[in-house]
């Protein structure tokens, strides 16, 4: 049947794809699977690969989507299933399916459910539309020839795709779709208990205090940019670490699609137009560019992005610690700014940059354990979990990934005295360590016996002894500012950056510093 005859099968909610079928068929059913294997292990270490939080982000933005294509004169099928299992049915069922039409993915699993969905459209004799999206700019715009030639550093990358492409203008969001075929059920919206998940607390200290859905994306942004005006300062609070506002906080929303990095990109020009351009307007389109470039390496590389050896086939004694490695990501290895930030994301699902460069380090630098564990506790743990993201930033951490520096790690003590320089954020995540005043809190290993008895603090009992110390960590412990007093770093509060830090969010990946 030819397409303005036929019903139209969508899986991935796409902007595109809905023009385009807008165009081609009397009937669209925009589908959503939820996928059995999401919620199954990861594949090295068994760890389960939805968590909670992320869980309850995606149910909201689902059900989100549901109400706006309500609204749009449509609505959202919802299906429990392998997507070439539940296609399959409603072709059967609907009898007249023209085409089925899906965003493209990058990695291997994604890729194999493609494939059977192909297979499945080619025995029934249906054809299939691919579209490419997700990325600010299209993969058939980069001036590079072939992926194969992609630059294995992100400044060539960045350099060449700003100066040789153009990111290309967003669609309108049509104010009418075309409705669902007549009969076909709906589907019910499962609960966390139908997956077998628990609905996680709410914790009111959370530096992410959003919901899920297209419709509170759009919200944050108004804020952020046009209510707040935080933007404007985002290169100086990025490396914050307590509130809402230090960071854009959009990366949730642009893991599951409910907001465009095209749309995010002509709202921050509207804002250089309108208000002010500066460098951290800049900024925001340079995080977004990262997330491209972790994309298109993920398709240059496949696999490569999991194996051990990472993108450089480079062999690292990796240790398996089971032990360590609790500690871990429960936040209890005795390094308070490790442990506050692995609490942080155990109890809300988000970590901040600054807290991601230095638990990743930690895990591989200092106590040299297998990279995969901390990545697959991310992929289970975080709200904004991205395949390409994830595992390529743990290869940068790693030292195995793009343009790695040798030896290069991250010195807690210098970390947390640089980021937290009160204490307050640690104190926050670790109440056991409240009594011990100013920047002492980073350290009380060092403390006298009297200084932490008055704190009520006892080292192997109510709070680890320190699972490692390194050597490094000696000439910033000696060097505190007044011992006992608040450190004159900055300004007052971790939640603010000291100006001779306030450039230093991508120090992970630039500077050539060996103790960072």
């Amino acid at each position: 049947l030819c397409f303005c005859q036929g019903l139209f099968v969508c899986l991935s909610v796409c902007l595109f794809v809905f023009h385009w079928a807008q165009r081609n068929a009397e009937c669209i059913v925009p589908l959503y699977c939820f996928d059995p294997r999401h919620y199954g292990g990861t594949y090295h270490y068994n760890l389960p690969k939805t968590g909670p939080f992320r869980l309850r982000f995606l149910l909201e933005s689902i059900r989100d989507l549901r109400k706006t294509l309500l609204n749009k004169g449509s609505n959202l099928v919802v299906r429990r299933g392998k997507p070439e299992d539940v296609v399959a049915d409603l072709i059967k069922q609907l009898g007249s399916v023209s085409t089925v039409a899906f965003h493209e993915e990058v990695a291997s699993e994604e890729l194999n459910v493609e494939k059977k969905l192909k297979d499945v459209c080619a025995q029934m004799k249906v054809k299939v539309h691919t579209c490419w999206g997700s990325t600010l700019y299209h993969r058939d715009d980069l001036p590079f020839h072939h992926m194969s030639r992609l630059p294995d550093v992100y400044t060539q990358f960045r350099k060449a795709v700003e100066t040789q492409s153009r990111v290309r203008p967003v669609f309108p969001t049509p104010e009418q779709l075309k409705p669902v075929p007549p009969g076909l059920d709906e589907g019910a919206i499962p609960t966390a208990e139908d997956l077998e998940q628990t609905e996680p607390p709410t914790d009111p200290r959370s530096a992410f205090p959003c919901s899920g859905g297209e419709s509170d994306a759009l919200a944050r942004l108004k804020h952020y940019f046009w209510d707040t005006n935080a933007v404007a300062t985002y290169k100086e609070t990025r490396n914050g670490l307590i509130g809402a506002d230090y960071s854009t906080k959009f990366a949730p929303w642009l893991a599951i699609g409910c907001i465009s990095p095209r749309y995010i990109y002509h709202q921050i020009k509207q804002y250089e137009m309108e208000r002010t351009a500066n460098q951290s307007t800049y900024w925001v389109i340079f995080e977004l560019l990262w997330r491209d470039y972790f994309k298109f390496v993920g398709v240059k590389y496949g696999n490569r992005l999991f194996h051990i050896k990472g993108l450089q086939d480079k062999s690292v004694p990796w240790r398996k610690d089971m032990k360590q490695f609790n500690a871990w990501k429960e936040g209890r290895t005795g390094v308070p700014f490790v442990d506050a930030n692995m609490r942080e994301l155990a109890m809300t699902g988000f970590m901040s940059n600054r807290g991601r460069q230095n638990v990743a380090s930690f895990l591989t630098k200092d106590l040299g354990l297998d990279w995969r564990m901390g990545a697959e506790w991310f992929e289970y743990m975080l709200i904004d979990y991205d395949v390409c993201s994830n595992y390529g930033n743990w290869l940068y951490s790693a030292g195995i990934g793009n343009d790695p520096r040798e030896n290069r790690k991250f010195n807690m003590i210098k970390q947390g005295l640089d980021y937290d320089n009160n204490g307050e954020f640690v104190r926050q995540w670790v109440p056991e360590l409240r009594g011990l005043k100013g920047s002492d809190v980073h350290t009380p290993w060092t403390l006298s016996t009297a200084a932490l008895s008055h704190a009520h603090v006892t080292l192997g009992d109510t709070y680890p002894t320190p699972i490692i110390i390194a050597p490094e960590w000696s000439r910033h412990i000696n060097s505190k500012a007044g011992g006992s007093g608040p450190s004159s770093r900055g300004k007052k509060g971790p939640s603010h950056t000291s100006k001779q830090h306030r450039d230093r969010g991508i120090d992970f990946y630039f500077s050539r510093s060996k103790n960072m």
